[in-house]
């Protein structure tokens, strides 16, 4: 998640200019996505937002993030960074992935704070998904004599808007439902087979364990089984790649009918950091993790509990990883409705089609 989001995708990239988005502006955006992608996984409840200010030759002076929740916004960031090295002066357009907010919660409301700096033009991926909440940024920013634009979704600005929306699908799904955006993560080999050779616990090559482990980074929550741990004595956490700092205790939901699971298990998870859910009832499984505050869930588990989330319509988006006999794997995703999800902010995933 390090890298450009949009290092894979440079047909996108030039598609997202035009006379009614300037390249300064499409920039402004990839820069944005880009380091909000950074922190996904970390901002739980809250939405993952970037924010890019532009002076007015389109010049980029800051890019902010929202790291996690209770911290400083995007916009605050980009400020914050813009005021430090004084350049806050300069500021003339701010390019926002998400709506900036307009109220206040932990911190204050950043179509405020936008107010009170120099910047004229503002440019909106999203409208923000919950608005009797966090919403009316933008009609607070025209009172205030600021030019609003949002991005359209035909035309050229489409590509950038689709990315925005993969960017914050997840949480949108939450603030309408309630309830998590299930991911699952299936490894197959040639024959459609999930059983590893003997002796081997997978199958796949090492960029896509490399994969899973930047997607486990990525959500909120991991679902397994108990019969997967028994089996497997899987450890779910994050190893491969460098997990967020400072980042609230991911989930580990287990769904077992009996509610049994070995203890000796279950301290190792909670001392790996795991806030370990059980899960007796399948249908219950997304009301549960929304009550925790999951906004993305991973599911890793066998054959049988991806065959109930199946037929129960328990999953939003089903990325599949084909071991190749020449030792490379191929990327496959289906999107349960539409056309929007957060697995093309992988780079590995960006440009992969149904």
């Amino acid at each position: 998640m390090e890298k450009c989001v949009l290092d894979a995708l440079p047909q996108a990239c030039n598609a997202i200019t035009g006379p009614d988005l300037p390249p300064a502006i499409a920039h402004g955006f990839r820069a944005a996505v880009d380091e909000a992608a950074r922190h996904v996984g970390a901002t739980a409840p809250n939405p993952p937002v970037g924010c890019a200010l532009l002076d007015r030759d389109g010049t980029i002076l800051a890019v902010g993030g929202h790291h996690r929740a209770g911290t400083p916004h995007a916009e605050i960031q980009a400020i914050n960074q813009c005021r430090a090295r004084g350049l806050l002066d300069r500021a003339h357009t701010a390019v926002v992935t998400l709506e900036p907010c307009n109220h206040t919660g932990r911190t204050g409301p950043c179509s405020h704070a936008l107010a009170a700096t120099p910047v004229r033009d503002v440019w909106i991926g999203l409208r923000d998904p919950n608005p009797h909440v966090a919403g009316g940024g933008a009609d607070y920013l025209r009172s205030q004599g600021r030019s609003v634009h949002v991005l359209q979704p035909t035309g050229p600005q489409a590509a950038l808007r689709a990315l925005c929306r993969s960017l914050l699908a997840p949480f949108a799904h939450f603030a309408r439902t309630g309830q998590p955006w299930i991911t699952v993560k299936q490894a197959v080999d040639a024959t459609g087979s999930m059983l590893p050779p003997p002796g081997r616990t997978t199958f796949t090559a090492a960029t896509s364990l490399d994969l899973a482990h930047r997607l486990r980074r990525a959500t909120d929550a991991v679902i397994t089984t108990g019969r997967t741990i028994r089996a497997d004595r899987p450890g779910l956490d994050v190893r491969r790649v460098p997990d967020h700092a400072g980042r609230a205790p991911r989930v580990l939901a287990i769904c077992t009918r009996t509610g049994e699971v070995d203890d000796a298990y279950l301290t190792a998870a909670r001392n790996r950091g795991f806030d370990v859910r059980l899960c007796t009832d399948i249908a219950a499984l997304p009301d549960l993790l929304g009550r925790a505050g999951v906004t993305w869930a991973m599911v890793e588990a066998g054959p049988a509990l991806l065959a109930e989330l199946r037929a129960h319509g328990l999953w939003h988006d089903w990325l599949t990883i084909t071991a190749g006999a020449d030792g490379t794997d191929h990327y496959g995703i289906r999107v349960r409705e539409g056309d929007v999800t957060p697995l093309h902010l992988l780079p590995e995933l960006s440009a992969v089609k149904e």
